[in-house]
C-alpha cells in the first residue's frame, strides 16, 4: 500500500479544544494539514444562574447569539424556540446553521460575519431591549454599542473559554513542520493569548508566515502584531479560511 502523500502546507488554527475538525476537513481538500494551538477549551455553564440569565435573554424581542459554541450551549441549558414578533440573530453563517440545527428556522444573519455586520442588520438599529447570548470575553463591541443605541441588553454567559497552556506536543510538531504555514485567524482574543506562549523562534516563523484574517478588523490587528502579508477571508467559516490559505500559497494542489 503506498504511502500517504505529505502535506503541501499546514494551516495553523487557534481555535478551541476539540474545536478543529472542520478546520481540518476543509485544509485537507486543498492539500493541507493542520496544526492546532489551542489557548483554551470551552466549557458550558451548568448553574442556576446561568439558566436564568438564559431565560431572561430569550424573552428579548431581539436575541442575539455570537457563536455556534453559545447555541449549543444555551441549547444545554433549555429547549430554544422563538417566540411570537421575536428576531434571532446570529454573528455569521456557522452560528446561523447551529441555530437551524437546533430548532430554529428563522435566522438572522449578515454577509459581513463579524460585530460590524451584525450591529448593521435592521433589527438591531434602535433596538428598546437585546438578548446577547454568549461568553465572557470576546466580541466587546456588541453590548456597549446596542447600549448606546438605547438598547436595554440582557446578558447570558452560556459558556466559557477557560485558558489552557499550549500543547508541548503541539509546539513541537509546528517547530518540526516542513512545509509553509498559514495562519487561520478568527479571534483576537486567542492570538493575543497564544503568542506570549510560544518561542521566539516559531513567533518568528508565523510573523514570516501568511495569516488568513476572517474578518477586516482582525486583519488590521494581524498587521498591528507584525504579520507583513495579510489575506482577507471575508468569514470565519473553515471553508472560506482553507480556501483563501491555499490561494495565498500558489504551489498547493
Amino acid at each position: 500500500m503506498p504511502a500517504s502523500r505529505p502535506p503541501a502546507w499546514y494551516l495553523v488554527s487557534l481555535r478551541g479544544q476539540g474545536e478543529h475538525a472542520a478546520l481540518r476537513r476543509a485544509a485537507a481538500r486543498h492539500g493541507g494539514a493542520l496544526l492546532p494551538l489551542s489557548p483554551w477549551r470551552i466549557v458550558p455553564m451548568q448553574d442556576a444562574a446561568s439558566g436564568e440569565a438564559l431565560v431572561q435573554a430569550l424573552a428579548a424581542p431581539v436575541v442575539v447569539f455570537t457563536s455556534p459554541a453559545a447555541v449549543r450551549a444555551a441549547a444545554q441549558l433549555q429547549p430554544l424556540a422563538v417566540r411570537t414578533g421575536q428576531h434571532w440573530l446570529a454573528v455569521g453563517a456557522g452560528t446561523a446553521a447551529a441555530l437551524r440545527r437546533a430548532g430554529i428556522v428563522q435566522v438572522q444573519a449578515p454577509g459581513r460575519m463579524d460585530s460590524e455586520g451584525l450591529l448593521a442588520l435592521p433589527a438591531l438599529a434602535a433596538p428598546s431591549r437585546v438578548g446577547l447570548v454568549t461568553a465572557p470575553g470576546g466580541r466587546g463591541l456588541l453590548a456597549p454599542t446596542l447600549a448606546a443605541r438605547g438598547a436595554r441588553v440582557d446578558r447570558a454567559d452560556v459558556y466559557a473559554r477557560v485558558p489552557v497552556p499550549l500543547d508541548r506536543r503541539a509546539l513541537a510538531r509546528l517547530a518540526a513542520a516542513d512545509a509553509p504555514l498559514v495562519l487561520a485567524l478568527s479571534s483576537e482574543e486567542a492570538l493575543q493569548r497564544v503568542l506570549p506562549q510560544l518561542p521566539d523562534a516559531l513567533t518568528t516563523r508565523l510573523r514570516h508566515s501568511p495569516v488568513v484574517a476572517a474578518s477586516a478588523r482582525l486583519a488590521t490587528i494581524a498587521r498591528d502584531l507584525g504579520w507583513q502579508r495579510v489575506l482577507v477571508a471575508g468569514s470565519p467559516r473553515p471553508a472560506a479560511l482553507a480556501r483563501t490559505a491555499a490561494d495565498a500559497l500558489p504551489t498547493t494542489v
